[in-house]
């Protein structure tokens, strides 16, 4: 009996752990405190702006818009990366320059057109 109960009480442990760790790079959804690459949160700025486009509170215009670097910045809740698009043929010119802050972690925070 306790034969079986070691691998079956293994393959338990081993499920709760990978689950612990879903929502990996590949959804753009992270846990624990490192801090995000500069390369993956660009990645998830681009996947973020494809929903927002799917969603229509983005124009369409915006689809093939590339993002900026990612830079660090700090806010009042603690470091944050912050994403620039820059679309010099959007028709509205007070929203050419869309702004996407990120978590250190790499969650996505808000979108806006004013930056702050």
């Amino acid at each position: 009996m306790k034969k079986l109960l070691v691998p079956l009480f293994a393959c338990a442990a081993l499920s709760v752990a990978s689950s612990a760790f879903a929502g990996g790079s590949a959804d753009c959804h992270f846990h624990g405190s490192a801090p995000a690459k500069q390369e993956t949160v660009a990645g998830c700025a681009v996947k973020q702006q494809q929903s927002l486009i799917t969603s229509g509170k983005l124009d369409k215009s915006w689809q093939d818009v590339k993002p900026g670097t990612p830079e660090e910045i700090t806010s009042q809740k603690g470091k944050e990366w912050k994403v620039t698009f820059k679309h010099p043929a959007a028709a509205d010119k007070s929203k050419e320059t869309l702004f996407m802050f990120f978590t250190h972690q790499g969650n996505f925070i808000a979108a806006n057109f004013s930056g702050k």
